[in-house]
């Protein structure tokens, strides 16, 4: 399952990483690599407790859907796939 994963670089150098399809699904780092680890941690989160709470993932978005979005203008944009334990 691969989320679309927007990451901007913010001003005091930390790297955010947000996951759209995910709402307030979010996570930081120093680097690039730690803020994909990071959010990779938050995507398994979200989808353990949504498992727990019998509820279904939403269905992983195009990139596309999201490139006129003003809250995501001059991200750049990655997969991330996630799989949660509990789905392994």
């Amino acid at each position: 399952m691969g989320y679309p994963i927007a990451i901007h670089k913010t001003q005091n150098s930390f790297f955010n990483a947000t996951v759209p399809d995910l709402p307030g699904c979010f996570s930081t780092g120093s680097t690039i690599t730690e803020a994909l680890d990071n959010v990779q941690k938050e995507i398994s989160n979200r989808l353990k407790n949504l498992a727990e709470e019998g509820k279904t993932a939403p269905t992983p978005s195009e990139i596309e859907n999201y490139y006129m979005d003003p809250d995501y203008v001059g991200a750049t944009w990655l997969h991330v796939d996630t799989v949660p334990d509990i789905l392994e």
